[in-house]
């Protein structure tokens, strides 16, 4: 006779085989007889007989399977350990880690309370307490959360009402580097086999400078040279003939952007162009920092260019399709740092 395992029943399942069990053997049948017609071990007959002397039917009842689940924090453990981990960084407490990974918590736990746990029981309180793995945004040290505070609540409304008694656009304006190295995105191979992709063995480059609007409007320059303040007035002549309304430029304090030159060229245009200063160390402010990303991981990283011409042709169609849709522009505006600005 084959024996089944009941251990890979449903636990419906199981509950009702020993129902019948119990009831067959209550009816007048033996135990080894019982055992052989439901095929069964006959210890189990007699471990489920003897629970239904002691408890009745209720208990044959399918128990929960898996670990018990045990909680080796107090409540006030777990909430200590929840504040930690969302108001400071691993480092911020001496710990020897940069970013919390369940072996930084396990570690926390083990100093701060004396609890010690594996790697996957810190990922089940991890998850209990509603904390998922992301990637973390990098934020300097030197970014002042009081003018942050000041140019969300004052400056920007400010802005906002200058613009709409003007009747001009605000623009938000970024410039950046690009490279041929820059690499995005995953590609299927066969295990433990790393997929190999052909390209050039020289560091090609570009730079572009860009401006957006949450209207969906996206106005750039994709250019060789160096970014000065030269190349930032030729940028402004030509956006100035694109867009006929007043424009209202929002931009970070790159030199080139602070330069006399500059400064004496918005002086000459009457009021038509002016330009504010966003919060030191905070390029999570401006919308246009989205779109660089979005250049960097599709025109370059998921592209191949043989030569700096290739690489400015593909940034280049890729932000006049981007142009071409409206609602993708102002999608940008709609990440959580940014959507001050709609």
């Amino acid at each position: 006779m084959t024996i089944q395992d009941a251990r890979f029943l449903s636990p419906p399942a199981q509950e009702d085989l020993r129902r019948r069990v119990v009831a067959a053997v209550i009816g007048g049948m033996k135990q080894a007889e019982g055992a052989r017609m439901f095929r069964v071990s006959r210890q189990s007959v007699n471990n489920w007989i003897r629970k239904w002397r002691s408890g009745g039917i209720r208990s044959l009842k399918a128990g929960r399977r898996g670990r018990p689940s045990v909680q080796r924090l107090a409540p006030y453990q777990a909430a200590t350990a929840v504040r930690l981990i969302s108001d400071r960084c691993p480092d911020q407490l001496k710990l020897p880690f940069a970013l919390w990974t369940r072996e930084a918590v396990g570690e926390l736990l083990a100093r701060r309370f004396g609890v010690q746990v594996s790697v996957w029981t810190v990922g089940r309180y991890l998850r209990h307490w509603g904390f998922t793995p992301q990637k973390p945004v990098r934020r300097a040290y030197e970014r002042d959360p009081e003018v942050v505070r000041q140019w969300l609540r004052e400056k920007y409304p400010a802005i906002q009402a200058r613009a709409k008694r003007d009747r001009a656009e605000i623009h938000w304006c970024d410039e950046m580097g690009l490279r041929s190295d820059h690499q995005a995105g995953r590609s299927w191979g066969r295990r433990g086999q790393t997929p190999v992709i052909p390209g050039t063995g020289r560091r090609l480059g570009c730079n572009m400078i860009s401006t957006i609007t949450n209207r969906g409007r996206l106005y750039f320059m994709v250019f060789k040279e160096r970014f000065n303040a030269r190349v930032f007035i030729r940028f402004l002549k030509r956006l100035r003939r694109q867009v006929r309304r007043k424009v209202i430029l929002i931009v970070d304090k790159h030199p080139a952007h602070k330069a006399g030159e500059t400064t004496r060229w918005l002086k000459s245009q009457e009021g038509h162009l002016r330009m504010y200063f966003l919060p030191p160390y905070s390029p999570e402010l401006n919308p246009d920092e989205l779109l660089n990303q979005d250049v960097k991981t599709n025109a370059v990283g998921r592209q191949r260019a043989i030569d700096q011409g290739d690489l400015m042709a593909n940034v280049r169609g890729y932000l006049r399709s981007t142009q071409k849709m409206p609602s993708v522009v102002r999608s940008y505006f709609q990440e959580e740092h940014v959507r001050y600005a709609l």
